[in-house]
């Protein structure tokens, strides 16, 4: 949220979603509306038109308002941070410097004789900016009475005759700063009336005005974040539907990841036809449009990020990337298992929980894999090291010989062969977390229940598990939202000959 979006104006707008019980109220209410949408299915196809580059903008912003609400209502971490730039960084030291020359000046403003006022009143009236932003509709008593006493016309007087009460002025903003701020920044309100010096004064003033700015972005946040959860669906779909109103091609990506996945769907089902023997080859597959789908977001956890996502996801994009490489971690720690396991399963077939451990060795040397500096095959090589150590203290421990030179080096050897994109125990392990994701997306979304974990995978079944209820949330409610708009692309790209009606605005269950 940028500075300008927390002015009085924006905050007015704010406002009216919000409501005041009486005059000496001055907390933020919570956001209350009975209103509704009605479900709003896709337009039938339009031929492209021309658009202007401010059509394409507000199309922009939209998608960001789209972003911004679905992360609201999605994740109950999100908020509102107090960033500063870098320590050190150019940014930072530009800053630095424009501020402590902006604060001497008005310093030494303030110290000749008489005293120039003007610099403090213009801050005096950014303040009182501030400070009305921060309002309710209902809090006319305290709105007229910043009005009066920060008048900068009146101060500006004042001024004229050297009558300016600039400490009166200060003590009056941060007493209603206290009655307006959140009870986290009452500290900050205690820090402000011990500070003497005047200069320094009006900078804690400001700093504090900034902090309290995040705070009722993120008090509107939480209050926003129920009615969203409720209406999500019908809101995500209708704003697309304006996007695409606006931007005709905003279909185009999610068109060409549908129509990849009718492809690769296609090629299995023509390699299944001819190994099948008798199999007719003149006859057309049929193929499911559910099948295609669910193929599609399959695609997503082994996509190049790098790349643009369709535009369908992008409200999802850093989660669904998130739950990419979190199974891509995965899938190195079931190799590491297996092989081990394979290579030395008779010499750690007593050892309690020993796969658990091979666990906890891997999961630190693995954090960061999504890096482009990580190193995986620097990192297999430590993982091989460390488990042929645990493996030999384990045998000594029980009185056992300890595996030999041979032996460690095949076992390190296996380990580190993981990072090759065509090793047989990585393309098995990823066949069999693709096949668990798959079944998990063949259920319907109201069973609860999970599907049988293939082989290989028990190491990391509860992680497994826990990924793939995410990965099935994050899919069950993109078809919700966008179903109808998938519904159109399916029909146009499977079945061209059928007349084209009104999408459906009812996704189905599956």
């Amino acid at each position: 949220l940028n500075d300008d979006q927390n002015s009085d104006s924006d905050s007015s707008r704010l406002s009216e979603s919000t409501a005041s019980s009486s005059d000496s109220e001055y907390s933020r209410q919570s956001f209350n509306s009975d209103s509704s949408s009605k479900p709003s299915s896709p337009a039938s196809a339009s031929p492209p038109k021309a658009i202007t580059f401010d059509e394409l903008m507000a199309a922009a912003r939209n998608l960001t308002d789209l972003t911004l609400a679905h992360e609201i209502a999605v994740n109950a971490d999100f908020c509102i941070k107090q960033e500063d730039f870098p320590q050190n960084s150019f940014a930072g030291t530009v800053k630095q410097i424009v501020h402590k020359a902006f604060w001497d000046h008005l310093e030494s403003e303030l110290n000749e004789d008489p005293p120039e006022y003007e610099h403090a009143i213009k801050l005096f009236e950014e303040i009182k900016e501030i400070l009305l932003s921060f309002l309710t509709p209902g809090a006319n008593r305290i709105r007229n009475q910043i009005c009066e006493v920060l008048d900068t016309d009146l101060i500006r007087q004042q001024a004229e005759h050297n009558a300016v009460d600039i400490h009166g002025l200060a003590n009056y903003i941060i007493n209603t700063m206290g009655k307006l701020c959140a009870p986290i920044r009452d500290n900050d309100i205690k820090q402000l009336k011990a500070t003497d010096n005047i200069v320094e004064l009006l900078r804690q003033i400001f700093h504090v005005l900034d902090l309290m700015k995040v705070d009722m972005a993120n008090y509107t946040i939480q209050n926003l974040r129920p009615y969203l959860q409720r209406n999500l669906v019908d809101y995500e779909r209708t704003k697309f539907q304006e996007i695409l109103e606006e931007t005709p091609s905003a279909l185009d990506l999610t068109t060409e990841w549908i129509k990849e996945s009718i492809e690769d769907e296609l090629s299995s089902t023509s390699d299944e036809s001819s190994s099948s023997p008798g199999a007719d080859s003149s006859s057309k597959p049929i193929i499911s449009p559910t099948l295609v789908l669910n193929n599609g977001y399959l695609k997503l956890l082994q996509w190049d990020y790098h790349k643009t996502i369709p535009e369908t996801l992008i409200t999802d994009e850093a989660r669904l990337q998130e739950l990419r490489e979190k199974l891509n971690q995965l899938k190195i720690i079931a190799c590491v298992c297996l092989i081990t396991n394979n290579m030395v399963g008779v010499a750690i077939a007593d050892v309690p929980d020993f796969a658990d451990q091979l666990k906890r060795i891997s999961i630190p040397l693995l954090e960061g894999m999504n890096k482009k500096t990580f190193d995986l095959k620097e990192a297999l090589n430590a993982i091989g090291v460390q488990i042929c150590s645990k493996v030999n203290r384990s045998l000594t421990e029980r009185g056992l010989p300890t595996l030999d030179a041979e032996m460690q080096s095949n076992l390190m050897g296996q380990i580190a062969h993981i990072v090759e994109e065509n090793n047989p125990i990585r393309s098995l392990i990823d066949k069999r977390i693709q096949f668990f994701m798959r079944s998990l997306l063949a259920l319907p979304s109201f069973q609860k229940r999970m599907p049988t974990m293939p082989g290989g995978l028990s190491v990391i079944q509860m992680e497994m598990e826990f990924v793939g209820s995410q990965y099935a949330s994050i899919v069950n409610f993109n078809k919700q939202v966008y179903g109808p708009f998938y519904a159109n692309i399916l029909r146009k790209l499977l079945f061209p000959e059928a007349p084209m009606g009104k999408a459906e605005t009812e996704t189905p269950t599956n």
